[in-house]
């Protein structure tokens, strides 16, 4: 790890440039950039910056930076719709009517979300920060040649690269996104120096369809990768039973220098575009492991994105907000600021909530068991293919 400054103890960083909620991608889009926005407003109305913990804008980047992980046909696709978004794409590069249609600026706007979340890891590894967040990265469904999953640029992947370039020997990247964090495993799927686990609704039941607990990194690095597929109708007990099992032996197994955290909550029982049934609460324990993960393994490095999560008003902000509280070392308020909820009317004329805390979710026993069976299937498959890699043996099932 040659090559790193001295460490800014209990310093963090929050990513911000307000040209990053031009990541839009069209009025009835789900992934709304006022998700963000509102994120923003609560965590300053929330007085969880100062001190300590500061906003810090994306640093520059480098085209290069970009085309060591995306195709340069690709780039160039991108560039020329970025100018004029009605003009034809050929669909293997994923932009178009659907998902991920393109919009005007759409190259600048997601090079600054690379270069934001590169600015995290930058923070992070030459010692200006303990932690550091990006609320607006987490675009882990893009490929290399190609946007998928409304991203378009994989801005996990530039941090990662950059962490490797910079002496970092080993990284490990940790998905809580519902959607499976494909991008990112595809583009280090070959490469031993990053563990890439993603928990995530199976892909029998949700996009992309991929992420099966037998898919275990590629042949240059078989069990470079860990997936969870998780039922319809996993809780949060279930869940967060299954990141105990799977998450914690492989990060502290692994070693790694600096964990890497995709914080999607649209694993929210309210998220209109998937199957679990987390509370904010959920993500609050989530946070918790994550954070105490970082200093026990990797002296309290850690860099975290956003990602997805579709309830714009009732869940994301909260739950980012509790993210970087966790990560600040601060509590938050027993109800979210009036401030902050005059300006959710305002911005989106949705009802906000007004509790930090969500009621209980209950999805009936059947379901429950079922989602129970299924997260232990999917950790004893872990446990079996993956774990071994890592020189952890696999520890006896107890019937």
């Amino acid at each position: 790890m040659a090559g790193r400054s001295a460490r800014a103890a209990g310093r963090v960083a929050l990513l911000w440039d307000d040209r990053l909620g031009a990541y839009d991608l069209g009025p009835e889009h789900p992934l709304a950039p006022v998700r963000v926005e509102l994120t923003m407003a609560l965590i300053r109305d929330s007085g969880l910056v100062g001190g300590g913990a500061v906003e810090v804008a994306p640093g520059p980047i480098d085209e290069a930076e970009l085309l060591r992980l995306h195709r340069p046909d690709f780039v160039d696709t991108v560039k020329r719709l970025s100018a004029d978004a009605t003009a034809r794409a050929d669909d293997v590069y994923g932009l178009g009517p659907g998902d991920t249609p393109a919009f005007v600026g759409m190259h600048a706007t997601s090079l600054l979300v690379c270069a934001a979340s590169k600015e995290a890891a930058r923070q992070v590894w030459e010692g200006e920060a303990d932690h550091a967040f990006n609320p607006a990265g987490g675009l882990h469904h893009a490929m290399p040649d190609r946007a998928a999953g409304f991203c378009i640029y994989n801005d996990p992947a530039v941090a990662i690269d950059w962490l490797l370039e910079h002496g970092a020997e080993r990284i490990a990247y940790v998905d809580v996104d519902v959607h499976h964090g494909d991008g990112v495993e595809v583009l280090f799927a070959d490469d031993p120096r990053v563990l890439t686990i993603s928990l995530h609704e199976s892909g029998r039941f949700l996009f992309p369809g991929t992420g099966h607990a037998t898919d275990i990194g590629g042949a240059g690095a078989p069990g470079s990768a860990a997936n969870v597929p998780l039922h319809p109708g996993t809780t949060g007990d279930v869940w967060l039973g299954a990141f105990d099992a799977v998450v914690e032996p492989l990060v502290r197994a692994f070693a790694p220098d600096v964990l890497v955290t995709q914080l999607g909550c649209d694993t929210h029982a309210s998220d209109p575009l998937a199957h679990l049934a987390l509370t904010v609460d959920d993500d609050a324990r989530i946070y918790r492991r994550l954070h105490e993960l970082a200093h026990e393994v990797c002296d309290g490095r850690w860099v975290a994105f956003g990602g997805g999560g579709y309830q714009v008003v009732q869940v994301v902000p909260r739950a980012w907000t509790l993210a970087f509280a966790e990560m600040s070392g601060r509590a938050v308020p027993v109800d979210t600021p009036m401030t902050w909820q005059e300006l959710a009317v305002a911005r989106t004329g949705r009802t906000p909530p007004r509790s930090f805390t969500d009621d209980p979710v209950d999805v009936g026993a059947e379901l429950h068991a079922q989602a129970r069976r299924a997260a232990e299937e999917s950790v004893e498959a872990v446990r079996r293919l993956v774990l071994p890699h890592h020189g952890v043996a696999a520890p006896p099932v107890h019937g």
